[in-house]
């Protein structure tokens, strides 16, 4: 039987985005091709945002929320959300990565997050990310530009056996993770005439810091600009990414399983993003009285404490700005010729605008969607024996009683209408007692915001591996269910309340 369609573009959408900053591109092409209008946070939304539009925003090119305003939207109503985030455990090149040891070019590199380091070794390795460029001349503007080098240009290569008999292999990161890059010999009769003209360029200027040629190999530089088609000479910093150059795949006997780095957490930034695109078709806004949506947030796996992460103000303040969001003075809109019905009296009563924020809060829902742990053949004994997610069997339903998963009994009946209507089967985790907990954006999201939330995610094999295994029946059932939570959230919301 062939794969969902869904997985095969969820593949596509992995394979185009090896760092968060991909990823948020990836994500708002998809919403630019269904429709959603690209909004500013700098800008003020009253005369863009309207009842039964739908629009997406950016932070720090790494972080996305898109939405979608309900026709029967009024101040003060609930909103359905998803929440993910962009970023995956990797290698990172340092502000001065230049190294040479023995003759070989080195890159200096940072770990980012709790990687399953010693997969890293022997594969073959590329750089993206994003840099910034001078335009024009002398005071010209700085703009980002994305970089993916296609080619494999670094390795780690593992200590051959017969250096190092021992079994176990757990490499020191500072100075056994150094990927190499060439042979010093060739970067030593490469002809330096880019780095002259610089320096002749600037020669009567003040820099405040040492010249890029200085802190990273020409070589290096040389292909990164080629690749943004721009000259060394206009790069005045990066933020540059190691990523497998291995592309995401099906596998098993019956493409039952996907290959793919970063499918914690891509695979719920795709599926998040296309069920959000997907509700609005299956569920027109015409008559909907909520806002549905999905906000993707950059450094989880670092804690999420930075200006563009889950623990910003990010979500609170598009919130706020959405909560006292006028409602539409019409009753039907120009996306159906269907006659809508009249508004309820409940809906006709609008809330003060110093108070539409927290009803909003007191009656939303938020999904945090982050990928959970498949079943291991190998170690079973490691997983609590009635808690055995299995890839294709559906998201997984992720449960703590200390609080490092939000889910809680209302949220999952909630979750459980949603999908017995989506027809999308589900299951359920939590760790041994004797095991320790991760966490996600779940708990504090719904500590921040009083939120009423549920962690969900699909199964995998790998967490923090270069190269993860999941389900490609599974994507489908994510998206499924994200379709239908968003789509209906505003019928449901009332049937499950608990004060």
């Amino acid at each position: 039987m062939a794969p969902p369609t869904s997985a095969l573009e969820f593949l596509d959408f992995v394979n185009a985005s090896p760092t968060p900053y991909h990823a948020v591109s990836s994500a708002a092409s998809l919403l630019e091709d269904a429709g959603f209008t690209k909004l500013k946070e700098r800008d003020s939304w009253a005369s863009i945002v309207k009842p039964g539009g739908k629009y997406y925003l950016t932070r720090n090119g790494s972080s996305v929320v898109a939405f979608a305003v309900g026709a029967r939207w009024k101040p003060g109503n609930p909103i359905g959300m998803v929440g993910a985030h962009t970023d995956s455990p990797c290698l990172r090149l340092k502000p001065v990565s230049k190294r040479t040891a023995n003759g070989y070019l080195q890159v200096g590199v940072e770990t980012y997050g709790g990687g399953i380091w010693h997969s890293w070794f022997d594969r073959d390795l590329s750089v993206a990310g994003r840099i910034l460029v001078r335009e024009g001349q002398g005071e010209g503007n700085f703009v980002q530009k994305l970089v993916k080098i296609d080619k494999p240009i670094l390795r780690i290569p593992t200590l051959a056996i017969h250096l190092h008999r021992q079994s176990n292999f757990d490499p020191n990161k500072e100075d056994e993770l150094l990927p190499i890059a060439g042979l010093a010999e060739a970067e030593l009769n490469k002809a330096a005439e880019p780095e002259r003209e610089s320096e002749a360029e600037g020669e009567s200027d003040f820099v405040p810091l040492k010249a890029l040629l200085e802190r990273h190999h020409p070589a290096l530089l040389s292909l990164v600009a080629a690749q943004a088609g721009v000259d060394v000479s206009q790069i005045v910093d990066f933020e540059l990414i190691l990523y497998d150059t291995h592309k995401a795949c099906l596998g098993g006997l019956n493409d039952e399983f996907i290959f793919s780095a970063r499918l914690d957490n891509l695979n719920m930034t795709f599926c998040s993003i296309r069920g959000l695109i997907s509700s609005v078709s299956s569920a027109p806004l015409d008559n909907d009285p909520t806002i549905r949506l999905v906000a993707c947030f950059d450094h989880e796996e670092i804690g999420s404490l930075s200006a563009h992460g889950a623990d910003s103000n990010l979500l609170p303040a598009i919130l706020r700005r959405l909560s006292v969001l006028p409602g539409s003075t019409t009753t039907t809109t120009t996306t159906s010729t269907t006659p809508s019905s009249p508004p309820t009296k409940q809906q006709e009563e609008n809330p003060s605008a110093s108070t539409a924020f927290e009803q909003t809060l007191a009656t939303s829902f938020l999904l945090s969607a982050d990928m959970a742990h498949a079943v291991h053949p190998n170690y079973a004994a490691k997983y609590e024996r009635n808690h055995t997610p299995a890839m294709n069997g559906g998201p997984v339903v992720k449960i703590n009683a200390n609080q490092r998963y939000a889910t809680n009994a209302p949220g999952i009946v909630l979750v459980q209408e949603v999908a017995r209507r989506a027809r999308v089967p589900l299951q359920l985790f939590v760790v041994k007692n004797d095991s320790p907990c991760g966490s996600t954006i779940g708990p504090m999201l719904s500590a921040k915001l009083g939120v009423r939330t549920l962690d969900i995610g699909n199964p995998q094999l790998g967490m923090h591996s270069i190269r993860e295994t999941g389900g490609s029946g599974d994507v489908e059932h994510a998206v499924r269910l994200f379709e239908g939570f968003l789509g209906r959230f505003g019928e449901l919301e009332g049937r499950i309340l608990v004060d």
